[in-house]
């Protein structure tokens, strides 16, 4: 795979990069929107509810905790997540202010 030259863009372009890479899986937009519905810290219940087998679960579980989208607490032996309010708050403020770009366009172009 070849380099992606990240250096080149702005921060803001490689961490709306990031957002959209992290949130293109199906398993991740599932996990989120469970999350999201519980309201509440989920331990076990992400590998009945997405039907991915538990390492597959930890992997997608590993990339939303990479980007700081969810975070987790230790019980015992079991950790815990919960949507990133925070994070998810500047998730959200990111992609409407990229998307607002188009918005305000008045090209009639193609």
């Amino acid at each position: 795979m070849g380099l992606t030259k990240s250096e080149i863009f702005t921060p803001a372009q490689n961490e709306l990069a990031a957002i959209a890479k992290v949130l293109g899986h199906p398993a991740r937009i599932a996990i989120l929107e469970y999350l999201a519905k519980a309201k509440t810290c989920i331990c076990g219940d992400l590998v009945n509810e997405i039907g991915l087998a538990q390492p597959t679960i930890s992997q997608h579980l590993k990339e939303l905790k990479r980007l700081e989208i969810i975070k987790g607490t230790i019980e015992g032996t079991s950790i815990c997540y919960c949507i990133n309010e925070e994070k998810w708050n500047e998730i959200n403020t990111t992609v409407t202010q990229f998307l607002q770009i188009f918005s305000n366009s008045n090209t009639n172009c193609c």
